[in-house]
């Protein structure tokens, strides 16, 4: 019996009330897969019905340590506290279940009759009409959200594609369908999915959200900032478009106008803890560090488990938490109902605050508590990144790239800056971007997306980089001429420009094929340093290898690798950069970058701290001060629990 049919066995056995014979079977499944969430899910279930409260309490545990935004989970956490008599307990499990997954019809209807007990009837009412929206919903639409809630993103995107071949004009499908189109990385799609919706409904307020969302994604900041004009048009007095507009005005450059909307919206809101937090950002990014961390501070203050402020004072790698900080941060941390992410940010800000006081057992099992939750969250297969860039070193062969010589875009601007992040690569392009002939940009996603578009949109029959090897001289043209025209909103006016993601040392044969003439310089630091510091990091996303030590690891091993081939298969092609080189000698290693770019010495480039450019990476607020050795060695204190990343690295340390 394969694993599906014993879990439509189980819901069998629950449906018709044979409670006993359905904890049995999940029980079975669980002695396979401690882990496997929806037996859990069942257990619970059954063990409820059974009137096993304690044991259902202990199987919801661990599923919401294995699967911490499942929707059902907390939706079955709630249905037990009702049957235990605790109303708040079971209305904020209800609430948490709707956040988690909106096509949780029960959950919403609870919502409505908890609320109205309580006299809450504006709530209650709310929570009614999202229970009647989803009621009138088409059914097909409810699983399609369901699916995308809970991770089933191509069955989600068969039902939502399906559905809009008879319904072709139904805006919510076409809302849906971009949803999948941002989690599965397809954003070209996702904005004309939402583009053509906003037509067909101008009035949608939450299509228009959606579509600056998308816009902003792809980077295209100018059109995101004009749709946040639009609807900050309808009503300049809405915080909610004052602050959208303030997001989209930062990321255009106008930080003046950005800070204005900031303060407008918090004049109305003088305690929201998003908007101050978002302010802090923005202050951050501009160089104006007292001030960001006035504003994470008071974000803190509104609301103390905010952990999004927590880690942002940690994430300025120069702030030092007080004793009543770190005090406050641990009483947070012990909160059993702390949401999932706040748990989170407060998990990696607490190992920052244990680092800077030497205290690096209590520091590493916050590290690790925070990536373990993570961990859990994203479901990160180092199996198969190794076989993703195994792929690589198979199709990207000496003869793929005679065949396509001389083709691809001729333009010489790119410089391409990668590698795996907390590199220094941050520090290469602060020296770099303080030459006048070269911009500073972002880490751009236009490689990523592209490669995405090649592998096709069947699950399990990528093709690429094998489409690699079909792709006609226009093609490669084109695409490299999209790139250029593309990626010409972040930059100046500088003949050159720097895309810093360093994930695209996956693809340096297509970014060879599609612009044969671009520079690239591959950011390398020693593997302990390189790979702790990565595991130190909470990053926004993209990342989802640094969660664990064997997987960033691993990950640095395949990497390394890697480069190796491409420096095989592409000699000459690569500057290697050393970050240990550049503390040793910073003027030799800027010549040597600025001889291989073919641009003149500038001694701009030696007091890159100095560069006013807003920097919006981890390591902003480090590269606005002179060089130094800080994190060179960084990890031997914490040495005695660092074997599995050891043992990953396989002789390379």
């Amino acid at each position: 019996m394969t694993r599906d049919e014993h879990l439509k066995l189980i819901q069998q056995s629950l449906q018709s009330g044979h409670f006993n014979e359905g904890l049995a079977q999940a029980r079975l499944l669980l002695d396979e897969d401690v882990g496997d969430g929806e037996a859990l899910y069942m257990a619970a279930v059954a063990s409820r019905y059974l009137n096993d409260f304690e044991a259902a309490e202990k199987y919801l545990a661990r599923l919401h340590a294995a699967m911490p935004e499942f929707g059902r989970a907390w939706q079955e956490q709630g249905h037990l506290a009702v049957a235990r008599g605790e109303t708040n307990a079971a209305l904020d499990a209800f609430v948490r279940a709707t956040r988690f997954n909106p096509a949780l019809h029960a959950s919403f209807r609870e919502q409505a009759r908890l609320l109205k007990v309580a006299g809450r009837d504006a709530e209650a009412q709310a929570a009614a009409a999202q229970q009647q929206r989803l009621e009138q919903l088409p059914r097909e639409l409810v699983a399609v959200t369901n699916h995308l809630a809970e991770g089933r993103l191509v069955r989600a995107e068969q039902i939502c594609r399906l559905y809009l071949r008879s319904n072709p004009r139904d805006v919510e499908g076409m809302r849906l369908l971009a949803r999948i189109g941002i989690e599965l990385g397809i954003l070209d799609d996702a904005e004309f999915l939402l583009e053509s919706a906003v037509e067909f409904a101008p009035d949608d307020i939450q299509l228009r959200l959606d579509y600056v969302d998308a816009l902003r994604r792809r980077q295209n900041f100018e059109k995101a900032r004009e749709e946040a004009e639009k609807l900050y048009a309808r009503d300049p007095a809405s915080p909610l478009f004052q602050s959208r507009l303030a997001i989209e005005s930062m990321q255009t450059g106008d930080y003046a106008r950005g800070l204005e909307l900031f303060d407008a919206v918090l004049k109305q809101l003088p305690n929201d803890p998003a908007n101050l937090t978002s302010k802090g950002h923005a202050l951050k990014t501009t160089g104006a560090q007292n001030d960001a961390i006035e504003s994470y501070r008071a974000a803190i203050s509104a609301k103390p488990d905010h952990g999004d402020a927590w880690y942002a004072l940690a994430n300025l790698k120069t702030y030092s938490f007080k004793d009543a900080e770190v005090t406050a941060m641990q009483e947070q941390a012990n909160r059993p109902d702390l949401a999932f992410m706040d748990r989170v940010h407060i998990a990696f800000a607490l190992g920052k605050a244990h680092e800077d006081r030497g205290e690096y057992e209590a520091s590493f099992a916050k590290y690790d508590e925070g990536n373990a939750l993570k961990r859990a969250q994203t479901r990160y297969s180092a199996d198969a990144m190794s076989d993703e860039l195994a792929k690589q070193k198979e199709h990207c062969t000496p003869d793929l790239f005679a065949k396509h010589a001389n083709k691809g875009d001729t333009a010489r601007d790119p410089i391409f800056i990668l590698g795996l992040p907390r590199a220094g690569s941050t520090l290469l392009e602060q020296i770099l971007a303080s030459h006048s002939q070269i911009d500073g940009t972002l880490e751009l996603p236009n490689i990523l997306a592209l490669a995405h578009r090649l592998r096709g949109r069947k699950a399990g029959q990528s093709r690429y980089p094998q489409i690699l090897h079909d792709l006609s001289a226009d093609q490669l043209a084109k695409f490299g001429e999209d790139f250029i025209a593309n990626t010409r909103i972040h930059r100046q006016h500088a003949p050159f420009f720097i895309d810093k993601m360093p994930n695209n040392f996956r693809h340096i044969g297509l970014i060879h094929l599609i612009l044969p003439n671009a520079k690239i310089i591959d950011a390398r630091r020693a593997p302990m340093d390189c790979c702790f510091s990565g595991f130190k990091q909470l990053f926004a996303e993209g990342q989802e290898f640094t969660y664990g030590l064997h997987e960033v690891g691993r990950y640095y091993a395949d990497y390394a690798d890697l480069m190796d081939h491409w420096d095989a298969v592409l000699p000459d092609k690569i500057l290697r950069v050393q970050h240990e080189d550049v503390l040793d000698d910073l003027e030799g290693q800027t010549r040597r970058m600025l001889g291989f770019l073919g641009v003149p010495f500038e001694n701009a480039c030696l007091k890159f701290h100095k560069t006013d450019r807003p920097v919006r990476t981890a390591s902003s607020e480090q590269v606005r001060r002179p060089i130094n050795r800080k994190g060179q060695g960084a990890w031997k204190p914490f040495e005695p629990w660092l074997d599995p990343l050891k043992q990953a690295l396989d002789g390379l340390t």
